[in-house]
């Protein structure tokens, strides 16, 4: 990051534009664009919601709330503001001539922390090609006390090339280029997922809101699980570990972005990749962060994304992978909450009470994981010449061999008979082979 980097007092400002919808109340908001300009080690110096009766297309607020801003940022010595919205090109310009500061907008935010986080090359693809986007329409030449060398994604900091001075022509030729490398990664990706569907080992997609306790729980399953050895998998993601469940040898647990209400568009579709693991997964564990009083309102928002991949049937709400809902942060409740919240989730087989940070429950998530894994297998009875030895050794390493006898002689040779006990994945699977 840039010179308005970590440590940059800020102000968060959150317009409360009359007749605009969201997701979450104005107070949500404010908590979760302070949370977003924490998460790249912003110091937020104060935080405010501001009513917009009528939008000025110049700047947005009104002349006297850009005078309040102003003195807010002499008061409080912030070099930044924080706009929890969406700024046009113009609005932004102005802002920041007005107040004398640098002003970043939620996607600009957003996209700051998703660069910082990237750890992937497709990651790291989808990121740069969101912000040529947003960057594009940013190309205003006045911009002359911007004109600087810059370090980073290019909000608070930037690429080392100075970005107001590249023209159009060369972003769009950039994100040519970016758009033909990342169908190459999705085609990899494809067919990783392609060879684990082929593989024996289920795989838990954890998705859920930000901050939601996704990356402890993962942390917390995973511990020294990782498996150095399993290269198939070791060069696939760092978001990805082998883990053993109560009568499962191997699962694969998948960790995904952090889902955001009011997602800006552009990044909507940068990011639709990242989240194409959930679709081939076997079960999808939903973390809820339990103790937050816009838990429900953030619910609707995860679905929301799964009924855009197809993983859930946006009508009819039925979902084709099964979903188990993990109510985290469990050790965060008030006891009067927490006892009424016990007996819902007592009652509903698709919800567990953990929490990812002290351990509690995370024993019976396992064991639940593991009977959804088990419980729809079936014993099957083959009959097969001893001369097929790879098949017979693949139902030894894949299913649960309760019998193997000699069943005589066949029109080749000797045959076996074994009786295995299979889920319909692996059912699936050894009939392809």
């Amino acid at each position: 990051m840039g010179e308005v980097s970590r440590g940059a007092r800020a102000l968060v400002v959150c317009p409360d534009i009359r007749g605009q919808r969201h997701d979450l109340d104005t107070e949500a908001r404010l908590e979760e664009a302070c949370g977003l300009a924490l998460a790249i080690g912003i110091e937020v110096a104060e935080a405010f919601v501001l009513p917009v009766r009528d939008v000025r297309p110049g700047t947005l607020f009104g002349a006297g709330q850009v005078e309040n801003i102003a003195i807010k940022c002499e008061q409080n010595e912030a070099e930044l503001v924080v706009v929890d919205g969406a700024l046009s090109a113009i609005q932004q310009r102005n802002l920041e001539e007005k107040l004398a500061r640098k002003v970043i907008d939620r996607t600009g935010l957003i996209l700051e922390i998703f660069g910082e986080r990237a750890a992937t090359a497709e990651g790291r693809l989808q990121v740069e090609l969101a912000h040529l986007d947003y960057q594009q329409s940013r190309l205003v030449r006045s911009w002359t006390h911007l004109e600087r060398q810059r370090g980073g994604f290019g909000f608070l900091g930037g690429p080392g090339e100075t970005q107001i001075e590249a023209d159009r022509r060369m972003i769009r030729q950039r994100m040519g280029r970016l758009r033909k490398e990342l169908e190459q990664v999705r085609k990899t990706r494809a067919l990783h997922r392609e060879r684990r569907g082929r593989a024996p080992w289920p795989v838990i997609a954890l998705v859920g809101y930000t901050n939601a306790g996704k990356s402890t729980l993962f942390n917390r399953l995973t511990g020294a699980e990782v498996m150095a050895e399993d290269l198939l998998f070791a060069t696939l993601d760092p978001t990805m570990r082998a883990i053993s469940l109560p009568g499962v040898e191997k699962a694969i647990l998948s960790d995904t972005v952090g889902f955001i209400s009011d997602l800006p568009t552009q990044l909507v579709a940068a990011f639709r990749a990242t989240l194409e693991e959930v679709t081939g997964a076997d079960i999808i564990l939903h973390v809820r962060d339990i103790a937050n009083p816009a838990s429900a309102a953030q619910k609707v928002q995860v679905l929301e994304v799964l009924a855009d991949l197809g993983v859930i049937d946006g009508e009819g709400g039925d979902s084709q992978i099964p979903i188990l809902e993990v109510w985290n942060k469990w050790d965060l409740l008030p006891a009067e909450r927490a006892e009424d919240l016990g007996v819902l989730a007592d009652q509903d087989e698709s919800v567990v009470a953990i929490s990812a940070a002290t351990g509690e429950g995370v024993d019976h998530l396992l064991d639940v994981l593991g009977r959804m894994l088990t419980g729809k297998a079936r014993v099957c009875e083959f009959v097969l010449p001893a001369s097929e030895g790879r098949r017979i050794a693949w139902l030894h390493a894949h299913g649960d061999v309760l019998e193997e006898v000699d069943a005589g002689q066949g029109e080749h040779g000797p045959l076996r008979r074994l009786v295995v006990r299979l889920n319909p994945k692996e059912l699936g699977q050894f009939e392809s082979l």
